[in-house]
């Protein structure tokens, strides 16, 4: 289990920051979260490459759980406007962040035969799409007011333009465009961090494989 160690700890770490940034605004649209949290998925493929699905599920399930105790935290928290986390959000950063990692597990594991570049980025790519569909439809869509009807989520249902230049659209909308505009952008930016740590990882082990078989019989 040693070997998780450091998925675990760069999960863990990545979920805690997110949770942590996520209160503070970047823009009309964004939060300071926004532009750590997708970094998750950079840590999971770079698992799943070296260790397997199963090892990257485990790691997922540690960051599952880092969430889960931010939000219990969170909870207990009360701002202006009332608890930093509420019902919906935690139920929405939860089932957002497990769906959205074990599809990313499975898709990678799936096409990690083809050309180095495939399996992260369209495992990360679907992932990301799935994560902003459930966490911002769960979070603030008024159709879903029913989970947490104390929860006033009017102001992020006000119909305005998308992205300030768009067709009108409730405001968590354009919210949730602009989040899954930059986990592309940074899904595309992470393919340099992989191949690069991919490539020494690989280049540490080959000696030690050839000394390896030297040494055998």
């Amino acid at each position: 289990m040693t070997y998780l160690l450091p998925g675990i700890l760069a999960m863990a770490a990545i979920v805690l920051a997110s949770n942590i940034l996520v209160q503070f605004l970047f823009g009309q649209w964004l939060t300071w979260g926004a532009f750590t949290y997708p970094l998750a998925f950079l840590v999971t493929d770079l698992v799943n490459f070296l260790h397997g699905p199963r090892a990257a599920r485990k790691v997922v399930l540690a960051g599952f759980t880092v969430g889960i105790l931010c939000s219990l935290v969170g909870s207990q928290i009360v701002g202006e406007f009332g608890p930093l986390v509420t019902l919906r959000i935690a139920l929405a950063s939860g089932v957002a962040f497990l769906v959205a990692q074990m599809l990313d597990v499975f898709l990678f594991d799936r096409l990690r035969q083809g050309a180095w570049w495939r399996a992260p980025l369209a495992s990360t790519v679907v992932g990301s799409t799935i994560d902003t569909l459930l966490f911002f439809s769960i979070a603030f869509a008024a159709a879903l007011v029913w989970i947490e009807p104390g929860n006033d989520v009017g102001w992020a249902n006000e119909i305005l333009p998308l992205l300030g230049m768009g067709p009108d659209a409730p405001l968590w909308v354009s919210m949730a465009s602009a989040d899954w505009l930059v986990k592309l952008g940074l899904a595309l930016l992470a393919l340099l961090p992989f191949r690069i740590v991919i490539r020494r990882l690989l280049a540490q082990r080959r000696p030690a494989a050839q000394a390896g078989s030297r040494e055998t019989p």
